[in-house]
């Protein structure tokens, strides 16, 4: 009886090819596009995910609470200290950021970006990358002596000096209505050219790095330590080490359970910025579902039609010993085949749909079985919730009030 309503369902749906197709519509568009924005969502979330991941996923951001006293503030003594204690720590380095004016004697001043640090601020900037093209990257002499140097990135070199190969030059470098004469001693790879655009352009900011120490000697305010950044080998390293970081320095600095030290990392950030993603995808998909009940509410509509059209067909076959279960089945069946082919379109308009959008954003479209198994399986539903009221009156109307239907 299962095949033989299965036919019969499949049998009056071609028979009204157009009527069933607009009936299909609601469903095809409302799984498409619930398909759609978990799979190019899904797409943005794991690019994001992973940029963040690249950017400093083994990195912890060690600050002081806003309102520390002299005795709180974390010193380069203390640093040195926790790389020491700290078998873990593969890099530490405070990263003090100002904002000066950089100059050659053959160019024109330009807007810099500087980072002041330890030697391991090369192996933490977020502002440089890590890779030295020219000379090398300043070091602990540097650092100890606060050395008159500066490392710049191969951008910095060409709209400075039209050329990378710059080390021995000197560069002028604008603080605080002071000027400063620093040498280059190393140049890195630069990164940032994609995406400023071209460094050769008026007011485009340029990158450099120096030791802490030497903006300490010319600006002793600078030598205040906001912010200290701590690089370690293994993501599943960086609990363990924050925990111990923030104990040593309650411990050095006589402020246990005072909280006064914070240690986050980007991982925390991450798993916020997912949430945050993730609800705001699952809004969508579910406003877009709605389209879904709007074409179940039109399966149901259709199915009532069918009932009231084949109103003697229905008493024929009670009459001949067809049972109201036999006609529940029928047309319940036909309600759901309604929407599962529906579904199924949707699926497929919705993955091409989805590869097309992510190629133009420049991602990768992301399926999952779970969200096509929960388009499906809702889709599905909705003709079984839709289709039940106009299948029970059918099964339920009275053989001879049927037979006399005109």
């Amino acid at each position: 009886m299962i095949l033989e309503n299965l036919k019969m369902a499949i049998d009056a749906i071609f028979a009204n090819k157009m009527r069933s197709f607009l009936t299909m519509l609601g469903i095809i568009i409302g799984t498409s596009s619930v398909i759609a924005i978990l799979a190019v969502g899904s797409g943005a979330t794991q690019k994001m995910t992973n940029t963040f991941n690249d950017i400093g996923a083994t990195t912890i951001s060690l600050t002081t609470d806003a309102a520390e006293t002299e005795q709180e503030l974390i010193t380069q003594e203390d640093l040195k200290v926790l790389k020491s204690s700290i078998d873990e720590i593969d890099f530490i380095s405070p990263e003090k950021q100002l904002t000066g004016q950089i100059s050659s004697e053959d160019s024109d001043s330009r807007l810099a970006a500087l980072s002041f640090g330890t030697p391991d601020l090369q192996y933490i900037s977020g502002q440089m990358d890590s890779e030295v093209l020219h000379g090398r990257y300043f070091n602990q002499n540097d650092y100890d002596m606060a050395a008159d140097v500066i490392v710049i990135d191969s951008d910095t070199a060409e709209a400075l000096f039209n050329k990378t190969d710059v080390v021995g030059e000197s560069i002028q470098l604008s603080l605080r209505n002071s000027t400063l004469n620093l040498t280059v001693v190393g140049v890195v790879q630069g990164m940032f050219s994609e995406l400023q655009g071209d460094f050769a352009e008026e007011g485009m900011p340029v990158f450099a790095s120096a030791p802490m120490t030497t903006i300490e000697k010319y600006f002793p305010e600078e030598g205040k330590i906001d912010q200290s950044m701590i690089r370690v080998s293994e993501t599943n390293q960086i609990e363990s080490v924050s925990n111990q970081v923030v104990k040593l320095l309650e411990l050095r600095h006589n402020q246990v359970g005072e909280e006064k030290y914070n240690a986050t990392n980007f991982l925390n950030a991450l798993d916020q910025l997912d949430q945050v993603l993730g609800l705001f995808i699952n809004f969508i998909a579910a406003v877009a579902g709605i389209a879904l009940l709007v074409g179940g509410i039109g399966v149901m509509n259709i199915m009532l039609v069918s009932v009231t059209e084949r109103t003697k067909e229905i008493g024929t076959r009670k009459a001949i010993g067809a049972t109201t279960k036999h006609i529940l089945t029928q047309f319940l069946m036909e309600s759901i085949i309604i929407s599962l082919f529906g579904g199924f379109i949707g699926l497929v308009i919705g993955i091409v749909a989805s590869n097309l959008i992510a190629s133009a954003l420049g991602i990768t479209a992301n399926f999952t079985i779970g969200s096509v198994l929960l388009v499906l399986g809702f889709s599905s539903a909705v003709g079984i919730f839709f289709g039940i009221y106009p299948a029970r009156k059918a099964a339920h109307l009275n053989p001879i009030d049927a037979l006399r239907h005109e």
